[in-house]
């Protein structure tokens, strides 16, 4: 596993800036705004970098067969390209890595979380001219293709294989002891997209507790887009006062007690005396 260096400060600061741009687009590029966050990992990827990993989508999408057909049609075709011809699946050892949530490292190893490989059937399908979207069901990440009355799911993560309405049924079980609901099969949000995904970063990082800095950007690029829980603020807070920055940390769980106060004035309390314990930690 090649090992993964942020950048810079300068450069860090101009791919925040270009990725909250996008996120404000009228229209937001899914995997442009893939390619700003997997900057925010690799200090080695730049903007030739991004333009390959574009390049390699079109590739990808250029040795589709034209329109094949209705939706079924269209998942098979995506499953014996990216499936069975170009290798892109995932295995279990795949949520280890950091990588796995990166799009230009998982267009490179052709492995990666059911998310990205998503993200990958998503954006190769829409180049070929596919009725394609992501589906986000509780604790796993597929792509529907076609209108509801005629959806059909695929798995990207177990090489696109095609879903029965009991396959999704039984993930949705696993993940929530839940039945499915019609509701989970609609179409996902690019934006809720890229927050699924730092969300997924963030977890990694949590169980890593050497790798704040990760934390720390993932829920700083969460903080950029236009809707997001207002949890991340404090979340962002704890992280800098874990990292030694008492004082911006300390402002940080501040501001957000004057907003949990609003509704909750007892957990404003609890913050603010976080908020005075990280302060002393200056003394």
């Amino acid at each position: 596993m090649r090992p993964l260096h942020p950048p810079g400060p300068e450069r860090s600061a101009e791919w925040r800036r270009r990725f909250g741009d996008e996120a404000r687009a009228e229209r937001p590029d899914l995997s442009a705004l893939c390619l700003l966050l997997g900057a925010q990992a690799d200090g080695e990827l730049n903007e030739t970098g991004m333009d390959a990993a574009q390049i390699e989508l079109d590739r990808l999408a250029g040795e589709l067969p034209f329109r094949p057909g209705g939706p079924r049609s269209w998942a098979t075709a995506l499953a014996e390209h990216l499936g069975d011809r170009c290798g892109f699946r995932g295995t279990p050892g795949d949520y280890q890595r950091l990588d796995s949530s990166l799009l230009h490292e998982v267009l490179r190893r052709r492995r990666g979380l059911p998310i990205l490989l998503s993200v990958v059937w998503m954006e190769v399908a829409r180049r070929a001219g596919a009725p394609v979207y992501g589906v986000a069901l509780p604790g796993h990440f597929v792509v529907g293709f076609g209108p509801p009355e005629q959806q059909v799911l695929v798995d990207p993560f177990d090489g696109g294989r095609v879903l029965t309405g009991p396959d999704a049924e039984l993930l949705v079980a696993g993940a929530t002891g839940a039945p499915l609901d019609p509701s989970m099969l609609s179409p996902a949000d690019p934006l809720d997209v890229v927050l699924r995904i730092l969300n997924n970063i963030r977890a990694w990082a949590a169980a890593r507790p050497e790798r704040s800095d990760v934390a720390l950007w993932a829920v700083e690029l969460s903080l950029l887009l236009p809707s997001h829980p207002a949890r991340l603020r404090y979340d962002r807070a704890q992280l800098l006062v874990e990292r030694g920055d008492f004082l911006t940390g300390a402002l940080e769980l501040d501001a957000y007690a004057e907003v949990v106060a609003a509704v909750d004035e007892p957990a404003a309390d609890r913050v603010r005396r976080q908020a005075r314990a990280a302060r002393a930690m200056l003394n």
